[in-house]
């Protein structure tokens, strides 16, 4: 049954009423015929704005038989439709250049309205590439009591910044994501109560680093997916097989991981695989995921050799994702490469556009990066973030494991899409806030057009945000538990349900309930020990207070240690502390 999208509108602006509506109908495809779901109809005349279906299709009652629309979307140049309800309508919309004002090519990890931009220095990391990003300051809540935040399951951050530490080497300061590292320890996960999406939990305390400031947290878990009843997946493999991928903790190292992933793969399931190298090509068509010594056979055939057609390689595999698409299923590729893209597109701002135009059909992107030396951070993150999918690094075979077999679900299943989190505080309670993490690269944050896009929630996540507080009211005990009335703040998230173009909100609030840091639950001071780590990495202007020592000694005190992630936490640590401490006395000046 082909769906559309039914919008019902009540018009109360006057007291007439109509005696007679029409029903406006439908769709929207590409220059090939694709359908383009998620495009924006304008109405010109009444202002309403509407969206089209999963099947590029709209229906939108309306009092006019004969109007006027403006249909448009990210990538595309936008077209001015008359539409007859007597007639059914097709519009088709072409791609936009690159550089195109219509194109929003930034998108914002976190935004304050009202707040100026501001512009940072970029970094750089021998032939890795990061971007450039920009620390969120104190904002006076008075003057701007709601912030918003991209919410996201990524967690590359983290597993790049041990392997630099095993490494023994520097960890670029742009390597460093607070949110991701956060993100990779899914710590606290409370499940949902009845058929609510996603539980909040909130705790405000001390602040470690500052006893003048507080530390407010607010946890958030998504429901988890039955496993057993989760709709088939139509999964396109797409593997990078150049030159560069010719070392033991790339290709082959992948290979293990797609192997692990092809284990957990029902015969409802399809998989296809894609190279891009010295050939782009189809290695596999769509295959049932229950012929598994058909699928692992042709991962072992894999050879790297040749350049990074990475523009190519994309390109089939979206088609092949297209061609195989299915309806009400997962559809997804994951793209497994270094990011050094060498053939073609290879700017960020060129991947985005490319990824901009497939995102809205419905098909995710699942990047896996793996590699050192020529690794571009900042291309796979592009492509994760406007892919509507998430973002790994596998930086060896326990990290693989984790991502596709540990988290198998969150990893590929999506429970929200455009998922959005907004903050509003009470201007009593809070003088200024700094939200931690979700930093801006410098790019979006100078772009005027830049907006805030919410990201992909998967099965089972469990995230934590934090902001650091100045109290609008010193005279506030820190040593004891305190609870005052009225509300401390409003937590707001709007995200989509998978395959589904209607906005859904889900509200909580909390009063003031203050507990002292030494008295919190383990799971929150170990998210300040995460933080205080990833802050002296950046070379945060708010951790001049934090010592190494002070650093290890929380991390220790805090960590599960049953938890084999954050027990290694506690090594890197460690390992982090010799080697800054160390560089930082080669580089103390000799006393005259």
């Amino acid at each position: 049954m082909k769906t559309i999208l039914y919008i019902l509108i009540c018009l109360s602006t006057t007291s007439s009423v109509f005696s007679q509506q029409y029903y406006v109908r439908g769709e929207v495809k590409d220059e090939s015929g694709n359908p383009l779901q998620n495009a924006t109809i304008l109405n010109a005349r009444t202002g309403y704005v509407y969206k089209t279906g999963t099947t590029g299709s709209f229906g939108i009652i309306n009092t006019q038989r004969i109007d006027t629309f403006t249909v448009s979307l990210d990538g595309y140049i936008s077209e001015r439709l008359i539409a007859n309800a007597d007639n059914f309508a097709t519009v088709k919309l072409k791609l936009s250049p690159a550089g195109s004002s219509t194109t929003r090519l930034n998108k914002l990890s976190s935004f304050t309205s009202g707040m100026a931009r501001d512009e940072q220095r970029k970094w750089f990391a021998g032939d890795e590439t990061y971007a450039s990003i920009i620390e969120n300051h104190f904002v006076n809540a008075k003057r701007f009591p709601n912030t918003g935040l991209s919410l996201n399951v990524d967690r590359a951050s983290y597993s790049n910044i041990r392997r630099f530490v095993t490494l023994n080497t520097m960890v670029p300061p742009d390597a460093v994501r607070i949110e991701e590292m956060l993100n990779y320890f899914n710590l606290n996960y409370t499940k949902p109560a009845g058929n609510d999406p996603f539980a909040v939990r909130t705790r405000l305390t001390s602040c470690p680093w500052n006893p003048l400031n507080q530390l407010f947290y607010i946890n958030l878990s998504a429901k988890k997916l039955n496993l057993v009843t989760l709709p088939p997946s139509n999964l396109v493999f797409l593997i990078d097989v150049s030159g560069s991928m010719d070392m033991t903790n790339r290709l082959p190292l992948l290979k293990s991981a797609f192997k692990m992933l092809v284990s957990n793969l029902r015969p409802k399931d399809s998989v296809a695989i894609v190279v891009y190298g010295g050939i782009t090509g189809i290695m596999l068509n769509t295959t049932s995921g229950g012929e598994k010594e058909k699928i692992l056979k042709t991962i072992d055939e894999l050879t790297p050799g040749g350049a990074t057609p990475g523009e190519s390689g994309i390109k089939l595999a979206y088609s092949v994702a297209r061609n195989h698409f299915i309806k009400g299923g997962n559809n997804r590729v994951i793209l497994a490469t270094d990011g050094d893209f060498n053939v073609g597109l290879r700017t960020d701002d060129e991947l985005n556009e490319l990824i901009s135009r497939h995102r809205e059909s419905g098909i995710y992107l699942t990047c896996l990066g793996v590699g050192m030396g020529n690794y571009k951070d900042s291309k796979i993150q592009t492509l994760a973030r406007k892919g509507n999918g998430n973002f790994a690094y596998l930086d060896n075979f326990d990290e693989a494991q984790k991502v596709l077999m540990k988290e198998f679900a969150q990893t590929l299943y999506a429970v929200a899409d455009d998922a959005y989190m907004n903050v509003e505080f009470n201007p009593e309670y809070v003088k200024e806030y700094r939200l931690i993490g979700f930093d801006n690269k410098v790019g979006a944050i100078v772009d005027s057009l830049a907006m805030v896009e919410g990201g992909e929630i998967g099965s089972g996540y469990a995230m934590i945000g934090i902001f650091e507080i100045e109290p609008a009211q010193t005279n506030l005990k820190m040593d004891s538990a305190l609870s005052l009335p009225g509300k401390f703040a409003d937590i707001k998230l709007k995200y989509r349900n998978p395959k589904d173009t209607t906005m859904r909100y889900f509200n909580y609030s909390c009063t003031y309930q203050f507990e002292p840091f030494a008295r919190i639950e383990n799971h929150y001071r170990f998210s300040a020990a995460v933080t205080m780590f990833g802050s002296l990495l950046r070379g945060s202007a708010y951790a001049k207070s934090i010592n190494w020592n002070d650093l290890a000694l929380l991390a220790g005190a805090s960590a599960n240690l049953e938890d084999l992630s954050q027990k290694e936490f506690v090594t890197i640590v460690n390992q982090a502390r010799e080697l800054y401490t160390k560089t930082k006395k080669k580089k103390k000046p000799k006393e005259p």
